[in-house]
């Protein structure tokens, strides 16, 4: 979250970057800065007031001890009415508090000054495309057909057990999927990234800490008797690992990568784009995370996107990169770039990673700090991507390697799965 400090020092800059990221509210800061100057004034009172409890307090041990017992009890109905008065400022400075705390977290990140504007998808900036766009052969059909033919993939299995978005991978589907997730883990430790399996469940500190509470409450699972959340990506639990500690300089950068389940309710989805494995409520994803020198982090974020690029070109697929725009950014980040795959039998872009630089916005909610070298504690900035989401890798994979013969696949894959071909 934003820190008042920062935004009381520079309230303009505040107004038009949130403005930039098509926040609607931008008369909330003029109330946030209200509110910390109730704060402070109650927090004068309070200080005022306390203290003179105090000189009292300690007046009244060198009036008895001078044998002034008449004075001492004077200053004891001093005493006892300030602390009566001492208790409504506590208790006025303590829903002042509460109040300043509960709207801070309803403002997004800041943009950083290399978003672009706009408002939609549509003003996204390609910043460079990679591989060939391939031609399919005469009876070339989409992923959900394929999954068909090949008994992959059983949509109407999964909707049977459990409802729709939850698909069952099955025998050679099933091994396509384990191979993805080793190849990419180890793709990602062989980069230095050190491996996690972290809960797949959270609780609200951990959902709150990454920007997930408040702002997107309605699109996770909940478990009520509980109070844990379905995991809607590894970046939740792996992130929280750190919270609450204080990090050497000499610890940085955190390299951190995890392979788990993620669940989205995905509320309001619905016609084509929902179609196979374009959108689903539950699917597998490898997440890396980094925590990082504030003074690093945009060179971190380069380092991160070539890093999902070179993933995605031993794929063999043909992909672009975007810089989200303003309105179409996430709530918790400064800086996203997204990847999109070319879906050849769809004809369309599905996007199968973001990247992201939150810079302090999620570490200062989770006081993950590191002392630097002149001893004075500072946030770290945290990052992460998806290297890479599943579910549309795999639809990608199908479409645009498939032949009259079957469905041939990269050749990293080959040792991963056990074979060239999908026949």
């Amino acid at each position: 979250m934003l820190q008042i400090a920062f935004i009381r020092q520079n309230t303009a800059l505040v107004k038009e970057r949130l403005a930039l990221k098509n926040f609607g509210e931008i008369a909330l800061v003029d109330e946030l800065i209200s509110l910390d100057d109730a704060r402070k004034k109650l927090q004068l009172e309070f200080d005022t007031t306390q203290s003179k409890v105090n000189a009292a307090s300690k007046e009244i041990g060198q009036l008895m001890a001078k044998g002034q017992k008449e004075a001492a009890e004077t200053a004891k109905l001093e005493v006892a009415s300030l602390k009566t008065t001492l208790q409504p400022i506590a208790d006025q400075l303590a829903a002042t508090e509460k109040k300043l705390q509960e709207q801070i977290v309803k403002l997004p990140n800041l943009p950083s000054d290399k978003v672009p504007p706009g408002k939609t998808p549509e003003d996204n900036i390609t910043i460079r495309e990679g591989g060939n766009k391939p031609t399919l052969h005469a009876g070339a059909v989409p992923h959900w057909n394929l999954t068909k033919k090949y008994n992959l993939i059983d949509f109407e299995l999964g909707n049977k057990i459990t409802g729709s978005g939850f698909p069952v991978y099955i025998g050679k589907g099933a091994k396509l999927q384990r191979a993805l997730i080793q190849y990419f883990l180890d793709f990602n430790t062989n980069a230095g990234y050190t491996e996690f399996i972290p809960p797949h469940m959270v609780n609200e500190a951990s959902a709150f800490g990454t920007g997930q509470l408040p702002d997107k409450e309605g699109q996770m699972y909940f478990v009520t008797e509980d109070n844990f959340y379905l995991i809607p990506t590894a970046e939740v639990p792996v992130t929280n690992i750190y919270r609450d500690e204080l990090l050497k300089e000499a610890d940085l950068p955190v390299k951190m990568t995890a392979y788990t389940p993620c669940f989205r309710r995905e509320a309001g989805s619905y016609g084509k784009d929902v179609r196979g494995l374009n959108r689903l409520h539950q699917f597998d994803k490898v997440e890396i995370v980094q925590i990082v020198h504030p003074d690093k982090s945009y060179e971190v974020l380069e380092e991160m996107v070539n890093h999902v690029e070179k993933l995605l070109n031993t794929l063999n697929l043909p992909y672009r990169i975007l810089k989200l725009c303003g309105g179409d950014m996430g709530f918790a980040s400064a800086l996203t770039y997204d990847f999109e795959v070319w879906s050849a039998a769809q004809q369309k872009w599905l996007e199968v990673s973001s990247v992201s630089n939150f810079e302090a916005y999620q570490t200062n909610r989770m006081k993950i700090r590191f002392k630097d070298a002149n001893g004075k504690n500072q946030l770290v900035h945290s990052l992460n991507g998806s290297s890479l989401a599943l579910p549309r890798i795999v639809a990608c994979l199908l479409e645009n390697h498939q032949t009259a013969n079957g469905i041939e696949l990269p050749a990293v894959l080959h040792s991963y799965f056990g074979a060239q071909q999908i026949n």
